[in-house]
């Protein structure tokens, strides 16, 4: 059951959401939101990530343990369960006994098999938008009580802002990284056909285009070799 609550909970929340606006990077803030979810919520033994991705697509981006990401993957392939649930409807799910549980029969089933007792998934939201579902298991059935899910609660809006944070710091980064190597590639281009640069640009984009290449792949391939890759063309303009 839950840690009791009071000065002791909120400092550890304090500290925890701090910790986590201090990565850099998407999954590695998933990963270590994954591992102090269990601190903050002991009942919990495993725990993992999954996120949205674009195509209604969902993906376990962290986990605490192979079991976790097993019971993930379950879900995925049978398209049903509970961390599918939060994801897509509701804020929060808990089953106190999956082997009774029967509103994810084919889910609960497998997962039963693996030893797993009880889940709690809840819902991974900023204030614009839902971006995964945290999702906790423990082995013995009814491991969670109601405090156990409020506190999961509070704990998924920190992970959740940290998490969509990281993204969008890292996103901008790769975004930065691929415009500067756009612009070298301009430039080789620039001095070794003697054209301007609204020229070089437009050679980019139309050889990219013809050649079912993303453009940064190509100005990466333009940077390495010094010039565009070997084409029937003879001239870039």
């Amino acid at each position: 059951m839950g840690a009791e609550p009071g000065p002791d909970l909120a400092r550890l929340l304090a500290r925890v959401s701090r910790e986590l606006m201090e990565g850099p990077e998407g999954e590695a803030t998933a990963s270590r939101a994954a591992r102090r979810a269990l601190d903050v919520v002991p009942a919990a033994e495993h725990c993992s990530i999954t996120l949205r991705r674009r195509g209604d697509r969902v993906e376990t981006v962290a986990s605490t343990s192979d079991l976790a990401e097993t019971c993930d993957g379950f879900q995925y392939a049978l398209r049903e369960g509970p961390c599918l649930e939060a994801t897509w409807d509701d804020e929060v799910y808990v089953s106190d006994d999956l082997r009774r549980d029967e509103r994810w029969p084919r889910w609960c089933a497998r997962v039963a098999e693996s030893g797993v007792g009880s889940v709690l998934a809840v819902r991974l939201a900023t204030e614009t938008r839902t971006i995964g579902a945290l999702n906790l298991y423990a082995e013995p059935t009814h491991a969670f009580d109601d405090q156990d899910r409020d506190v999961a609660l509070l704990f998924a809006v920190h992970a959740a802002n940290a998490i969509s944070s990281a993204d969008a710091v890292e996103g901008l980064t790769t975004a930065m990284a691929s415009r500067h190597l756009i612009g070298v590639a301009q430039g080789i281009l620039m001095h070794r056909y003697d054209l301007g640069l609204e020229q070089a640009f437009e050679v980019l984009r139309r050889y990219s285009s013809h050649q079912n290449l993303k453009l940064r792949d190509l100005a990466r391939t333009v940077v390495e070799r010094g010039d565009l890759p070997s084409t029937d063309a003879t001239d870039p303009a």
